[in-house]
């Protein structure tokens, strides 16, 4: 009998090792297979923002060689942050806030008087880490979809800040009037929805609506 009792503990002992060695390695595989479709996420950003801003310059060149050079300049700092930043996992916030202004004022080149452009960072927003690019396409969708009036303003504001723990992050723009089968999305948007849940796990809580006048966004995270 106290043989049976041994066999049927070491049954049991192997048993709950081999359970315990194939959820270590689920979680493994899960834990790659999130890798693997982050970076592909991280991946689709470059090429549209490359073509996008090579465009601008082209544009600039035509215009004014003085606003080409700023421009081909802060092209290499965003290019540089891309290539060396895109492959670790967090980056200081700073770095973030640099490369959102340098590709707000891109932006601002590329459009006359009619259109304002806002940026505004409480000195709160600093000493945390967080994912690079995160915001990009946020920024991006707001420039996509701004109002071309003639005689109504047509802005673009960002607002950063941090408060109770939370990191937020406002975007508005304004839109026109006139009803559009377009969406403010797409696949940029959805990039971001995935990356955060990710990233941000149950941390998180992103917003997007819009009026007969603007879209706005508003994305809090919670800094660990």
């Amino acid at each position: 009998m106290p043989h049976f009792f041994l066999v049927i503990a070491g049954a049991a002992i192997k048993l709950m090792l081999d359970y315990g060695r194939l959820q270590k390695r689920m979680g493994e595989i899960a834990k790659e297979k999130a890798e693997a479709e982050l970076n592909f996420l991280k991946s689709q950003i470059n090429p549209h923002f490359v073509f996008n801003t090579l465009n601008a310059i082209y544009f600039l060149i035509q215009k004014e060689n003085a606003d080409a050079r700023n421009a081909l300049h802060r092209f290499s700092d965003m290019l540089r942050y891309q290539l060396y930043e895109m492959g670790g996992q967090k980056v200081p916030v700073e770095k973030e806030i640099a490369y959102l202004r340098d590709y707000m004022d891109l932006q601002q080149l590329r459009k006359d008087d009619r259109y304002t452009v806002r940026f505004h960072c409480t000195e709160q927003v600093k000493g945390f880490s967080i994912e690079p690019l995160l915001l990009v396409p946020l920024v991006e969708n707001a420039f996509k979809h701004i109002s071309h009036h003639k005689h109504q303003p047509n802005e673009v504001e960002v607002s950063m800040d941090r408060q109770n723990g939370q990191f937020i992050f406002d975007i508005r723009n304004s839109r026109e009037l006139l009803p559009t089968t377009e969406k403010p999305g797409g696949i940029g948007l959805q990039n971001v929805r995935r990356r955060l849940e990710l990233l941000y796990p149950g941390k998180h809580q992103l917003t997007i609506r819009e009026t007969d006048q603007e879209f706005l966004v508003n994305l809090n995270i919670t800094l660990s």
